[in-house]
């Protein structure tokens, strides 16, 4: 196959296939592993590894390569460029401080969440939650807003690509479970979450909207269900997330 196929450079696209097979479930990986996972000749592997290596976005470890924190890099470049953190962090603090509880934005990115900006004010996760954090959607709160927010076949087309891990006995496990809670998430406008990324972790989500009306972000608030119930959530905690979520559209509208 050549290098390039009209403006679409293939080796480029190959090398990013190499980054992409690196996930949380997958940190270190065999080139075997890797040219799998990418889809690529174990001999191309190899070369698009060796150079993320020399760049040092990849290290070896033996048999094994790991990404490097440099690939920070990258997803940084892109925040970087974007208002909307900007945009979201003020409200952010101001309703964490209001709930007493973390909140968080997230925008879809495929099938899973990728956290733009966050207020922790306790540790209720076993898995730590930064700028850059990425879960599947179908597990999250701030998933399921952004999942019932596209348009059907596109919403269609991602739920097939789910293989559905179940992360605890709570975690939604097919795709028609999925699609009616979906539906659900739309006619309501926000989305509960109790126990399924993680036992003992509820949230509510409220979608983002920019100035043409589409669902840009969704924001959260997460807590112990040793502490809150989804009732709580529900009663006491959505209007105060609905209405930073009206604020944060509003400031959007200037931008």
């Amino acid at each position: 196959m050549s290098d390039a196929t009209g403006d679409v450079v293939q080796s480029f696209a190959r090398g990013l296939a190499v980054i992409r097979a690196f996930d949380a479930e997958h940190p270190r990986l065999t080139l075997s592993e890797a040219a799998a996972r990418a889809d690529i000749t174990r001999a191309a592997a190899g070369r698009f590894l060796r150079t993320l290596e020399h760049l040092g976005y990849v290290r070896s470890t033996g048999r094994e390569f790991a990404l490097t924190p440099r690939v920070l890099e990258l997803g940084f470049s892109y925040l970087s460029a974007l208002s909307l953190p900007e945009v979201v962090q003020p409200h952010l603090e101001r309703l964490s401080r209001t709930v007493d509880e973390s909140v968080s934005a997230a925008v879809l990115d495929g099938g899973d969440i990728v956290y733009v900006a966050r207020v922790p004010t306790r540790r209720i996760m076993s898995v730590g939650i930064m700028i850059g954090t990425r879960f599947p959607a179908y597990a999250t709160s701030m998933g399921r807003v952004l999942l019932a927010s596209l348009p059907r076949a596109t919403r269609d087309a991602v739920i097939d690509g789910y293989a559905f891990e179940r992360f605890t006995e709570r975690t939604v496990s097919d795709a028609g479970s999925l699609a009616r809670q979906l539906d659900e998430v739309a006619s309501r406008g926000y989305a509960l979450a109790d126990g399924e990324l993680e036992s003992g972790v509820c949230s509510v989500a409220a979608p983002v909207r920019g100035r043409d009306g589409s669902v840009v972000s969704a924001v959260n608030v997460s807590a112990s269900t040793a502490r809150v119930t989804t009732d709580r959530l529900r009663e006491a905690y959505l209007p105060e997330l609905l209405a930073a979520a009206a604020a944060i559209e509003a400031d959007l509208r200037l931008v």
